[in-house]
């Protein structure tokens, strides 16, 4: 049986995953034999990959058909979509592939279902990405994707200076500043217009520069500190001093890897999914780049979490079908499909080693360390609102408008009001 869609895109075509899983005979999550139908609901997929999964496990499950909804590609739109269909109690979803960072807000409206973890192999994920399923010391959803920042580098440039990739902010300032102007280059750049992307490359900074913004239940403001200063402090000063282009203020991810991929840039910090473009015929730097984790103020700094976890709606028709479907998606077979079908880093620690996939995929070892080493977004109910006050009052602060400071001391004010009206 072909797998069934419900947003007559086009997407999603691609070779079949036969068999792979045959039901993992997860405890029951209502209490009865709650199976039959369901919906897998997720951004757009530009991958073309998940078919062919669902189309694996449609062979296997006759009775326990999935249909994909293909929300907006934006994760904004997709939020809102689902969040509207929750909150009016529908049952149109019963799998929700979700942002890492919206499990705890998820979790705590009611939206989606504790789930058991002895039904999921968590103890071969990589450890860090267990934590952006749960709150509340529970598990909520269970990771299914990772992602972690890296920074991309003009190999060529710095062999022909007899240079090493920075592993301070105080090496890659030196070599953005003084060795990127002699071959025409811009310095250094990320994400900084003021969007998602500009909350983890402000996560980034903070944390790696020994900061946070909440604590780790997401009740206490921790932002207003000295050393979430000096995180802000490195980007601001980058502004400043000419070796961050200010055009880098109005960058998104394709933005940012277009000029990298351009050979405009020095030093870049994104996604993995810049690898395979950027390495790709056509593009200006292929072959002549590398990739390491990000640097920090003495040594390698601190990525942030990425990626997005399945939840089982809290109004799921099929909530036990559900849960073997989550279950067949993160299975060993699955996951690494998601890698070579689907481009995207799976969560299956054993995959980051096998050679095969190293030799495919050469930035794997670069991204364990960063994944290992990474941090989630700040856990909150509110965390769309938090998100919105970190984007604000961090772009003011880089486009000099408010020194780092005064930039933590207002944002301290913002998320105190924020956790107010919570």
């Amino acid at each position: 049986m072909r797998w069934k869609r419900a947003a007559g895109r086009g997407l999603l075509a691609g070779a079949v995953l036969l068999g792979a899983y045959a039901g993992c005979g997860a405890p029951s999550l209502s209490g009865g034999d709650e199976r039959g139908p369901m919906t897998l609901a997720t951004a757009g997929d530009l991958t073309d990959y998940l078919g062919p999964l669902l189309d694996g496990w449609n062979r296997t499950h006759p009775g326990e058909e999935v249909t994909l909804v293909e929300l907006p590609d934006s994760a904004d739109e997709t939020r809102a979509q689902m969040i509207t269909e929750l909150r009016s109690g529908s049952d149109r979803f019963d799998v929700l592939n979700i942002d890492v960072a919206w499990t705890s807000e998820f979790a705590a409206a009611g939206w989606i279902t504790p789930l058991n973890r002895d039904a999921f192999p968590l103890k071969s994920f990589l450890p860090p990405v267990v934590d952006t399923a749960t709150f509340g010391g529970e598990l909520y959803a269970v990771p299914y994707v990772t992602n972690a920042g890296l920074l991309y580098y003009r190999k060529d440039v710095l062999d022909r200076e007899g240079e090493k990739p920075p592993r301070t902010w105080a090496e890659l300032e030196r070599q953005a500043r003084t060795i990127a102007p002699e071959y025409g280059l811009d310095g250094y750049a990320g994400q900084f217009l003021p969007y998602e992307g500009l909350t983890a490359n402000a996560v980034e900074v903070v944390r790696s520069a020994g900061g946070s913004f909440l604590d780790d239940e997401g009740t206490r403001v921790t932002v207003d500190s000295a050393a979430a200063a000096k995180g802000l402090a490195f980007l601001a000063d980058g502004v400043r001093d000419g070796w961050i282009p200010r055009e880098a203020l109005s960058y998104k991810e394709e933005e940012s890897r277009l000029a990298f991929q351009n050979g405009e840039l020095l030093f870049l910090r994104n996604w993995p999914y810049v690898h395979g473009l950027a390495g790709a015929p056509g593009s200006e730097v292929a072959g002549k780049f590398g990739t390491v984790p990000l640097p920090g103020p003495d040594g390698p700094g601190t990525s942030v979490l990425g990626g997005s976890n399945l939840a089982v709606s809290s109004h799921s028709r099929h909530p036990d079908s559900a849960a073997d479907l989550i279950a067949y998606l993160t299975s060993e077979p699955v996951q690494r499909r998601v890698l070579t079908d689907g481009s995207l880093p799976p969560v299956r620690a054993d995959l980051y080693a096998d050679p095969e996939l190293v030799r495919e995929h050469p930035y794997l070892p670069a991204l364990r360390e960063s994944v290992l080493a990474a941090e989630p977004r700040p856990k909150s109910a509110r965390y769309d609102q938090v998100s919105l006050a970190v984007q604000a009052v961090v772009h003011d602060a880089l486009a000099l408008r408010q020194s780092p400071q005064d930039a933590v001391a207002r944002l301290g004010r913002e998320l105190a009001r924020i956790a107010d009206r919570g």
